[in-house]
Parts: structure tokens; C-alpha cells; sequence
């Protein structure tokens, strides 16, 4: 198998293990913040025990010398994986996962403020394509089953979190971060201990949990191993795959309409991100 193959085979598999990740959170009979410590301690300890196997203790060495971006990618990492429970249970997945599809606007519009970095017009023509799928699904918020403004804010500062954690890693780009997914999950995971009752999850359902983890860690692990073999262009557009999926299995799994506005609003989103990465890669390959 080629190294072009491998990579496509290894981001495929990443981007289809983290479909799950919203109906996991529906069907968990549980409050968001309890299953969102679940999610984060048991993923975040897979992807720890991974990394202490194969690399030891040296990764996470590195993550702790990038100084204070390193800190702010935790942090906002670990912010935003909270805060993605908290949207999927505030609002439809639709609305979530398209809105958080657009974080890379967040991430060129931070990067022009941080690091001074020019906005090609490319990126311009997406940003404007993107406000406007985002502004239709804002629209149809209130007619949508399970659509709320509010979910749709937080999903929109998952966005924006997770966009100013990769702007910050960017300045340390020599180190790998993913030893600081561990470090991000299981942190807020000890944390939100002391807000909720962890325990209060019921116990048909524990199996359920431990493999909403599991698909997180397989998720993580083979989106880390992908941009060995292929360009970020054919990551970001096999990555998403998950916004488009994932609606479409909890509409099949538990009937969750995603509704007309949500499904325009992220037909739009979803296509000027591809249409964007699809430039870069044909640049690229052009070059």
C-alpha cells in the first residue's frame, strides 16, 4: 500500500470513529457534564496510556517546555471538549456539528490577529460563505426539533476555542501535541469531580460509556497518524465526513429531524470548506 493510500485508509477510519460521538451523548441517560467527564477521563487516559507505551515520558516533556501555548492549547482543549457535550445537549446535532464545522474560519480570523497572518481572498470568499450558512441555521433555530439559539452559542464557542488552541499551537509546531489531549481531557475531567456526581450514570448503560471513550481514543489516534502520509488539505476534507455523518445517524438512529433551515445552513458551511480545501489540495498537487 502506498503512503498516499495509508493515509487516506488511516483519516478515513479517524473521521468515521468520532461519528458516534453525538448519538453517544444522546442516548446516555446521564447529565452532560457526567458524561462529559466520562468521555474526557476515559479517552484522555487511553490516549495517555498509548503515548507512555510507545513513547514514553518524552512527549509529554516536550508538550510542558512549549510554555504558555502549550497551556492555552490545553486549556482551550479542554474547554471545548466540555462545552461540545454541553451544545449537543442544548441543540440539534445538526446545528452543533455544522457550527463547529466552521472552526477553521475561527482559526484564519485568529491567526490574522495572533500571529499577523494575511487572509488570502480564498479564505475570504469561505469566511463570507461560511457566515452566511451559519446565519441560516441561526434562522431556523426556532423551527428545528431540538434547535435552540442558546446550544447554537455554545457550539459556536467550541468553535472558537478549540480555533484560538490550534492558533497558539501553531507557534510551537515543532512539538506534536497530541500528549497534551490527555493532559486537556483528564485535567477538566478532575475538575468537573468537584461540580457533579460522576457516579450517577445507570449501570446497564456503564458498557456504553467505557465505548463512547474508546471510539474517542480510536478517533484521536488515527487523525494523529494521518497527516504523517497526506497533506492538511485531505485531512480537513476527510474530517468532514464526521459533520455530515453524524447528523444522519442520529436522524436514523433516534428520528432526529435535522430540518430544512439546518440542513441549507450546513450545505453551505460544509461546502465552501470543502471547496476551499479542495483549491488548496489541487494547488498543491499542481505545484
Amino acid at each position: 500500500m502506498s503512503p498516499q493510500a495509508k493515509g487516506l485508509l488511516i483519516t478515513t477510519l479517524g473521521a468515521l470513529l468520532v461519528v458516534p460521538d453525538s448519538l453517544f451523548v444522546r442516548i446516555i441517560e446521564a447529565e452532560p457534564l457526567v458524561i462529559a467527564f466520562w468521555r474526557n477521563m476515559i479517552s484522555g487516559l487511553g490516549i495517555f496510556l498509548g503515548v507512555l507505551m510507545l513513547q514514553g515520558t518524552q512527549p509529554f516533556r516536550a508538550v510542558l517546555g512549549t510554555g504558555w501555548h502549550g497551556a492555552v492549547y490545553v486549556v482551550t482543549l479542554a474547554v471545548s471538549g466540555v462545552l461540545f457535550v454541553l451544545a449537543i445537549s442544548l441543540t440539534s446535532v445538526a446545528n452543533a456539528v455544522f457550527i463547529i464545522a466552521a472552526m477553521p474560519i475561527f482559526a484564519a480570523i485568529f491567526s490574522r490577529i495572533f500571529l499577523h497572518e494575511r487572509i488570502s481572498p480564498r479564505m475570504m470568499m469561505t469566511i463570507a460563505a461560511v457566515i452566511a450558512g451559519l446565519a441560516v441555521i441561526a434562522y431556523g433555530s426556532g423551527e428545528t426539533e431540538n434547535a435552540s439559539l442558546l446550544g447554537d452559542f455554545v457550539a459556536m464557542l467550541v468553535a472558537a476555542s478549540f480555533a484560538a488552541g490550534l492558533t497558539a499551537a501553531r507557534r510551537v509546531r515543532q512539538v506534536s501535541m497530541v500528549p497534551a489531549i490527555p493532559l486537556a481531557y483528564v485535567g477538566s475531567a478532575v475538575c468537573l469531580m468537584f461540580w457533579v456526581d460522576v457516579t450517577d450514570v445507570p449501570r446497564e448503560q456503564i458498557w456504553i460509556v467505557a465505548l463512547h471513550g474508546a471510539f474517542i481514543v480510536g478517533s484521536a489516534t488515527f487523525l494523529a497518524l494521518g497527516p504523517r502520509y497526506i497533506t492538511s488539505a485531505e485531512v480537513a476534507l476527510l474530517i468532514l465526513l464526521e459533520s455530515v455523518l453524524a447528523p444522519l445517524l442520529v436522524w436514523f438512529v433516534l428520528g432526529e429531524d435535522p430540518g430544512v433551515w439546518a440542513l441549507i445552513g450546513g450545505a453551505v458551511v460544509i461546502g465552501a470548506l470543502a471547496v476551499s480545501n479542495a483549491v488548496v489540495l489541487m494547488r498543491r498537487k499542481g505545484a
